[in-house]
């Protein structure tokens, strides 16, 4: 897999986690457990994908 490939699969699954997000934070039942554990998913994805690009 290249690095170009790499990165874009990277940015779907940080776009989904976004949607998820969003609808946890929506859902008048979500936890906020679950709401963070998604954003430090979201988060990690973030800064592997700036790491691959700037280097």
């Amino acid at each position: 897999m290249s690095v170009t490939s790499h990165v874009e699969e990277l940015r779907r699954k940080h776009e989904a986690l976004a949607g998820k997000v969003e609808a946890a934070q929506r859902a008048p039942g979500s936890e906020g457990l679950e709401v963070t554990e998604l954003k430090k998913q979201k988060l990690k994805l973030k800064e592997e994908i700036e790491r691959l690009v700037n280097a």
